[in-house]
């Protein structure tokens, strides 16, 4: 069943709308003195992610607070290589590390694919939990790293400047990557499979590292293992299509090998100009982005300013042959944990509001 407003999902399917849908990546965060209380009543961030009963909380948050046209399930993309047994925890100050990364041929060897009603449970619990609480006012989005995000993490042991241990995997023993990233796939496709079976009506790729990587290196261990995921995932669900988002940070390069993956959306980081990447597209795909999150922390008229500057360089969303382009407003990236709070509720005013003029 379609949700009450279904703005979001006629966009990234290219129907026609009376505004720009908008919703924001990290939008439940620590930017929202609600969610900070939530979290140090769940006592970690771990703690906080594995509740069913918190990750609805959180996940609800920013769109009670603000007339959003989608909410996104709450957890973390490394939920899935935790679910095979490399034991993630959060250092305080240095971010999300690995007790067992994966680095020789053993190591990859004991992988497995997970399966999500196993191991990985309580996040089809959230999802069916915040299908609940929505009663279907607004669409749910699920989603995952892709698998070489997923791949970066569990090589280096954590976050990395310049990730040279799996980099070095690449060109040293691009097979055995090649093996990694298969697990990778096939736990990806599972994972995402699971949260459109357990509610999930949109679910989004964050291919956040494919950026760090050579033309020919994204084309090989990135692009490709995605468009596997895709090729794999359920597109249509409770007689409704389920929308697949795209998104490659620092991947301006590629938007058209994006588009060509099977997607229906494809996301821009804010250094692509977005009335360049809709031509560039064209009908192939709808576009997502791409608001600069550093100017939230410049306040509200300079932010409304951007915004408008973004829904300008897309333009009115149907074209001369009588098509419709979709657009879908977002962040370049994830929200600052800084951004006051204010300043969100005028820039969701402003994509309204001003949208609508554009359309009129």
């Amino acid at each position: 069943m379609k949700p009450t407003n279904d703005t979001l999902l006629r966009a990234l399917l290219r129907q026609p709308t009376q505004y720009t849908p908008i919703w924001l990546m990290r939008q439940a965060g620590r930017y929202l003195p609600e969610y900070n209380a939530t979290r140090r009543r769940a006592g970690s961030f771990m703690a906080l992610a594995k509740s069913p009963q918190f990750a609805t909380e959180v996940t609800l948050q920013p769109v009670e607070r603000y007339p959003l046209d989608g909410a996104i399930l709450f957890s973390d993309i490394l939920t899935v290589p935790d679910a095979m047994g490399l034991g993630l925890h959060f250092v305080e100050g240095e971010g999300p590390k690995f007790e067992r990364p994966v680095r020789d041929e053993a190591a990859v060897a004991a992988l497995a694919a997970p399966d999500p009603e196993q191991s990985l449970r309580y996040v089809t619990d959230a999802v069916r939990s915040i299908r609940t609480a929505l009663a279907n006012r607004i669409p749910l989005i699920g989603f995952s790293g892709s698998p070489w995000t997923l791949a970066c993490y569990m090589v280096e042991g954590g976050g990395s400047e310049d990730f040279h241990l799996v980099k070095s995997m690449l060109y040293t023993r691009p097979e055995l990557l090649q093996r990694l990233l298969a697990v990778n796939v096939r736990a990806v496709t599972d994972y995402l499979n699971a949260q459109i079976r357990a509610g999930a009506q949109v679910v989004m790729i964050f291919d956040t590292w494919g950026g760090v990587l050579t033309d020919a290196a994204y084309r090989s261990f990135s692009l490709t293992t995605m468009r596997q995921v895709i090729s794999g995932l359920l597109r249509q669900w409770d007689g409704e299509r389920v929308p697949c988002i795209v998104f490659t940070k620092g991947g301006g390069l590629w938007l058209e090998d994006i588009a060509e993956t099977g997607c229906d959306a494809v996301g821009v980081d804010w250094v692509v100009d977005l009335g360049q990447a809709r031509a560039r597209i064209g009908a192939r795909c709808a576009l997502q982005g791409n608001l600069d999150p550093a100017v939230l922390r410049a306040g509200s008229h300079a932010t409304v300013q951007e915004a408008r500057r973004v829904l300008d360089a897309f333009g009115p969303p149907r074209r001369p042959d009588g098509g419709v382009d979709g657009h879908v407003f977002n962040l370049g990236h994830g929200i600052s944990q800084y951004t006051d709070p204010a300043v969100v509720d005028a820039l969701v005013d402003t994509v309204h509001s001003y949208s609508r003029k554009l359309r009129a």
